[in-house]
């Protein structure tokens, strides 16, 4: 999905907000709807059957019945189509929509193009025959880096376009959703990104994530993803402050809470952005990218506890989960899949950190610290985090470790160096350089 930063003006930005409150209003009937239904009653209406009854409703209130019937009754089909995948997005069952957070709204294309197949053949009516009508946004390329898109309305409305080069194309798509957020617009056109073609070298990648480095690839390079500045997080905790002492429900905590949303927001665009390019960068230099198997909903699971059994060191859990969470893990897996599907696998993650990259050698006390690796067996040493990822690269993870049995090839001695070496049938084939 293309999203691009919208700039309307005054006049144009207090109709979409309009629009915003018409889908949000219809949405939230279509919930208050389904919440009625149990199993004695008879089922609650389809998408025809609400549209026949918004027809009726837009009569009837003249507040509803001023707005865009294509807007209100682009909310009722999102509506429908979360209702059938609640069972397959993970996010279950729609739920209430709120004002200042979920601001936002679909628009249909007005323009008429002819479809076609993938093969190029035109797409026909099987009864008429004649070929097949599809809809299409009107977009308008002003310049190099500004385009305009036909809002209903509100007439056209200008965006910036961001990408640079063979991205600067005006999309194209038959549906966009513009979205208002902590004090920005934006538009995303509905089209399927056309995936990175692969460079055709036959290298592998392997990727170790973390806090202290979000991305250590096997290559060597260490990248890690923006955070905030020192003066950022002193403003954030400022704003903080001040929206405690401030009364409640006064427009003044009102505006500092939106102060601390919009450099909250500020952390997310450049994280965002950050993944978009490294992803980018991996799809197009490997022809297979290896990632460690990580179940970060898990890993970021508050330890709060429950009231009979409270948690343990609660605050230092909270400040590892906002942590892992600011390193956009799964964004950058996410999007790395989109742009090279087939080329990214996932590899168990256990015993990644402790094996050798040169012998294989499996042992705890070959990682000295965070950073620092020297392999009890044959010495080698080098970054903790890139052995990692060289072992994720060769696809050398989640094999258990031998019994520490004279039958499994050795005891641990007093010294706590174990001499349990992993049975090696073979070469592991890794490089040392």
């Amino acid at each position: 999905m293309s999203r691009f930063r919208m700039y309307p003006s005054p006049s144009q930005a207090e109709q979409m907000l309009t629009h915003c409150s018409h889908a949000r209003y219809v949405w939230n009937l279509a919930v208050e709807q389904h919440s009625h239904w149990r199993r004695w009653r008879r089922s609650p209406p389809g998408f025809a059957e609400q549209c026949r009854q918004l027809t009726e409703a837009r009569r009837d209130n003249a507040w509803l019945g001023s707005g865009n019937a294509d807007v209100q009754q682009q909310a009722l089909k999102d509506f429908a189509r979360a209702k059938n995948a609640r069972f397959t997005s993970g996010f279950g069952e729609p739920t209430w929509r709120r004002k200042h957070v979920h601001e936002g709204f679909r628009v249909i294309g007005t323009d008429r193009v002819p479809e076609y197949h993938a093969d190029g053949s035109p797409k026909l009516n099987t009864k008429t025959g004649r070929q097949v009508m599809g809809r299409s946004v009107v977009v308008q390329k002003l310049s190099r880096r500004w385009a305009q898109v036909r809002v209903p309305g509100c007439g056209w409305v200008r965006f910036r376009l961001s990408a640079r080069g063979k991205g600067a194309r005006l999309p194209e798509a038959k549906t966009v959703r513009v979205t208002f957020r902590n004090g920005q617009w934006h538009i995303a056109f509905a089209v399927i990104p056309v995936p990175a073609p692969a460079p055709g070298t036959g290298e592998v990648i392997g990727i170790d994530r973390g806090v202290t480095i979000t991305a250590a690839l096997s290559d060597g390079r260490k990248l890690n993803c923006p955070q905030l500045t020192v003066k950022e997080r002193a403003q954030i905790r400022k704003h903080q402050r001040r929206a405690a002492r401030a009364p409640k429900g006064s427009a003044a905590k009102a505006a500092e809470h939106s102060m601390v949303a919009r450099l909250k927001a500020r952390e997310a665009n450049r994280r965002k952005d950050w993944c978009e390019k490294t992803s980018t960068m991996l799809a197009r230099s490997y022809d297979l990218i290896r990632f460690e198997k990580l179940n970060i909903r898990n890993m970021t699971r508050s330890a709060k506890g429950t009231v009979e059994q409270p948690g343990k060191n609660v605050p230092q859990k909270s400040g590892l989960n906002r942590s892992i969470l600011a390193q956009g893990w799964g964004l950058l897996r996410q999007r790395t899949e989109h742009k090279a599907p087939g080329r990214v696998e996932d590899v168990p993650a256990p015993y990644t950190s402790l094996r050798c990259s040169a012998c294989g050698w499996i042992d705890e006390n070959s990682r000295k610290s965070q950073a620092e690796f020297a392999c009890s067996s044959c010495g080698f040493t080098c970054n903790a985090d890139t052995n990692a990822s060289i072992n994720v690269a060769a696809g050398q993870g989640g094999i258990p470790r031998p019994r520490r049995s004279a039958c499994a090839g050795g005891t641990t001695p007093p010294t706590k160096r174990s001499s349990v070496r992993e049975p090696q049938p073979q070469w592991v084939g890794i490089p040392l350089s």
